[in-house]
């Protein structure tokens, strides 16, 4: 595991063309969705709809290059010891803008069940604070995803 964990590390770090970074930064956001999804360990029918939809709409995909993307990322996912190997891409490539989307979708994943589990709290938690969010900005991000 920890062979594969560095050898993931230094694929990504070795990145140079602006395709590879896009793909490195849409791994690491649908990772951290990934995270919500299977913190509670169920993935309930809703979260299974919402998950395609919510890249389609972010990262204007396809929805088969959409589910392309989220089997790859269980890969890495699965791999995974930490939620900084993705964040560090996040705050690397991303604005507080897009920061805060990612957590509202992360909110909206946790909540498309209709309860939210500690564990997926936990998470989109330590991931707005690895994001360097305020945490008046995790709270905006968790109405309006409650909201809607």
């Amino acid at each position: 595991m920890l062979a594969k964990l560095k050898q993931f590390l230094t694929s990504h770090s070795q990145a140079v063309t602006p395709e590879e970074k896009s793909r490195q930064l849409q791994l690491a956001a649908v990772s951290l969705l990934l995270e919500v999804v299977f913190a509670d360990e169920t993935l309930s029918e809703e979260e299974a709809k919402l998950l395609p939809q919510l890249m389609t709409k972010a990262l204007s995909l396809t929805p088969a290059e959409a589910e392309e993307l989220i089997d790859e990322a269980k890969k890495i996912q699965g791999d995974s010891i930490s939620l900084y190997e993705f964040t560090k891409e996040i705050n690397e490539q991303c604005d507080i803008k897009q920061k805060q989307k990612l957590i509202l979708a992360m909110w909206k994943l946790a909540y498309a069940d209709g309860q939210l589990c500690q564990y997926e709290d936990q998470i989109i938690r330590r991931t707005a604070d690895l994001l360097y969010l305020k945490h008046s900005e995790l709270i905006k991000m968790r109405n309006l995803a409650v909201d809607s």
